[in-house]
């Protein structure tokens, strides 16, 4: 639910600007890195990012159970890495699976989280981030493209349970 509300708002913000620049500023008059075939939309900013802003603690404080829990229970060393135990089990990741979760958790999901607080202003007040990524633009074209991989890959996902047995893998995952 908390995904669906980040892409909710997520284009809503998109929407009333809808233009990627690199660097510290960007403007309606300059020249955009991206420009995205969306209507502009002035009135839509303000709810967009109070509930981008919502969804995305409750997606970060369910995101780091699920790292303290896979870290605890060793989920992340038995079954994204090869071993003896992944030649026993029949629903074990194959490696570009493995890889792929691991690069989502571990390298996607944290700069999306990054690049995302690198764009408020509070934040950057007290510990400015956005240094980092070359700008505030250019943090937020950044989100764009992570958040972009993160809904291809959300989606592969949803495709590869469903051809796999909605209930039966709905069920493991869950429990």
């Amino acid at each position: 639910m908390a995904f669906v509300a980040l892409l909710v708002s997520g284009v809503a913000i998109l929407v009333a600007h809808p233009r990627l620049y690199w660097g510290e500023t960007g403007a309606l008059g300059s020249p955009a890195l991206i420009e995205l075939p969306l209507t502009l939309d002035l009135e839509q900013s303000g709810w967009g990012r109070s509930l981008h802003f919502l969804a995305a603690w409750v997606c970060v404080v369910n995101g780091a159970f699920y790292v303290g829990g896979g870290l605890v229970s060793g989920h992340f060393r038995t079954r994204m890495t090869p071993g003896d135990r992944r030649l026993r089990e029949p629903d074990a990741y194959n490696p570009l699976q493995a890889v792929t979760y691991l690069a989502v958790v571990f390298v996607l999901l944290p700069l999306v989280i990054l690049t995302g607080v690198s764009m408020s202003p509070a934040v950057m007040a007290a510990v400015p981030v956005v240094d980092v990524f070359g700008g505030h633009q250019s943090a937020r074209t950044i989100h764009f493209v992570i958040a972009t991989a993160l809904v291809l890959f959300v989606a592969g996902h949803v495709v590869m349970v469903c051809r796999k047995g909605v209930a039966r893998r709905m069920r493991r995952m869950i429990v």
